[in-house]
């Protein structure tokens, strides 16, 4: 009944993956974070519109920073001392870096070494070493403050919440132009979801599926007439998103064999793989997408090579893909987070690369929450995964390369090489961009030979919206976009 009457004002109704918490330390996934910063805010906030990227004031105004790069004042911004102070700010910082909490976000507070409140307008942050980044840390969904009775100050309040079928937001007070209401449906197939926006039920489509690539685009590699007719935009653009298979280096076959990761990935075509992607996706050499200051740019030495991938197989100690233990051909097993069509084709795809080089691929599917706990527990061989970055530094790419952030932090693969960790805290410890840049340089160096990652693809971002919807801007950190968002006309 509550949600049927949110309805009946401006309402703005989109798609998305299942929500798995709303606690913002725990908000691990995007759509954890797209729902979370409707509700709470955090210390600071990325400008909707600035590009290149800029932080602006979120609850806090941005920081005075000492010479040293270790100590920054965060000061409350005056219009919403009555809301919350900086203890509020403070307990939440705390319970991210609470190790008894787990959170899969802790890592964004490893190098605090302490947070004080001398008043309820000031919270001192002091590091362990300089960290360059951190402002960017205190605008994420990890940093987003709750009351102490868990409820926020965001521009909307979560209303209901059907798990696995509809998220509905209301906001707390009238935005003028805005939306009143936002609705997040799961829609697990894809040709619903597309049938549901040509019907005009949904106003925007943050993903268009392969398979309906060709009934938007027409063939002059433009929107199609009949959708543009109808006042629908379509925007593309590159993102800020690297997408991989995974190697879990704790792994007693993978781990240990650097020549069986190289053939992994010699044997990876990108040219087929980009066919199945429409043409939606560029070459990834690395982890560090392109405009990234300290990206690496020399060519990649490890590209698809049948050839060179059954010879590093020899070497590897599977020649002809026949593991010399059993005298049968070596079994993988790559995990996916879903059991949609498009990632069973994937997985299949995939599973004809190795098999040309004498690989059997076996495909393990389970539901996204079973998934990141298996990973972040490492009980995964191979697992296919993406990051979305955090924030425009290659530092955010290259720490999922961390030993230190090893699972449950962001380096998934338990990656850990003395020359890449020597590199990325050269880098962290210096204050000058364009050494500390030489440094991020070497790391993808090491990164390269040891091949813990297969790179899948960068991602281009493709997005429809209807004449329901004004004022959007695609963005790399879309969380919380909605708040700035205008109703078109035609809005319901």
């Amino acid at each position: 009944m509550v949600a049927a009457a949110l309805l009946l004002a401006a309402t703005f109704t989109r798609p998305l993956e299942r929500v798995n918490s709303m606690d913002p330390i725990l908000a691990q996934s995007v759509y954890d974070s797209r729902a979370v910063l409707l509700v709470y805010e955090t210390p600071l906030a990325i400008d909707y519109a600035a590009r290149p990227y800029a932080l602006v004031p979120g609850l806090c105004e941005l920081p005075q920073v000492s010479d040293d790069g270790r100590t920054y004042v965060f000061k409350m911004r005056a219009a919403r001392q009555n809301d919350l102070t900086s203890r509020d700010v403070k307990r939440n910082l705390e319970r991210l870096r609470d190790p008894a909490n787990a959170s899969p976000g802790g890592w964004t507070m490893k190098a605090v070494a302490s947070l004080e409140t001398p008043d309820d307008e000031t919270l001192v942050v002091t590091l362990k070493e300089p960290s360059h980044v951190f402002p960017w840390m205190m605008a994420m969904s990890y940093t987003a403050v709750r009351r102490a009775d868990g409820t926020g100050t965001g521009p909307y309040r979560l209303a209901s919440w059907r798990k696995n079928h509809e998220m509905v937001f209301q906001s707390r007070a009238p935005i003028p132009g805005g939306f009143d209401t936002i609705r997040y449906l799961v829609i697990n197939d894809v040709s619903t979801q597309w049938l549901m926006f040509l019907k005009g039920e949904l106003d925007f489509l943050g993903e268009i599926s392969r398979d309906n690539w060709d009934a938007v685009i027409a063939g002059d590699g433009q929107l199609d007439p009949r959708l543009a007719a109808e006042g629908v935009r379509l925007y593309g653009t590159p993102s800020l998103d690297v997408r991989y298979i995974g190697m879990n280096m704790r792994d007693p076959v993978l781990g240990p064999n650097r020549k069986l990761r190289q053939a992994l990935t010699c044997a990876f075509d990108f040219e087929a793989w980009k066919k199945f992607y429409n043409g939606r996706v560029d070459f990834a050499d690395g982890p560090v997408p392109h405009g990234v200051a300290g990206r690496l740019e020399t060519p990649f030495p490890y590209t698809f090579d049948l050839a060179r991938a059954k010879k590093l197989l020899a070497e590897a100690g599977y020649a002809d893909g026949i593991d010399p233990q059993t005298g049968r051909r070596l079994t993988l097993t790559l995990s996916i987070g879903r059991a949609s069509q498009d990632s069973r084709e994937q997985g299949e795809l995939l599973a004809s690369f190795f098999a040309k080089i004498g690989i059997r691929l076996e495909l393990a599917f389970s539901t996204w929450g079973t998934f990141l706990k298996s990973v972040n527990e490492g009980r995964v061989q191979l697992y296919m995964m993406g990051w979305v970055g955090d924030y425009p530094d290659a530092e955010n790419f290259l720490q999922l390369f961390y030993s230190k952030n090893a699972s449950p932090g962001p380096n998934h693969s338990n990656y850990a090489n003395a020359a890449f960790d020597a590199a990325y805290e050269a880098a962290m410890a210096t204050r000058d961009a364009a050494a500390r840049n030489v440094h991020w340089r070497t790391c993808q160096e090491v990164l390269r030979e040891d091949c813990p990652w297969i790179y899948t693809h960068f991602p281009k971002a493709y997005t429809l919206v209807r004449p329901t919807v004004e004022n959007y801007i695609p963005s790399d950190f879309p969380y919380g976009q909605e708040r700035y968002l205008k109703a078109g006309a035609t809005a319901k």
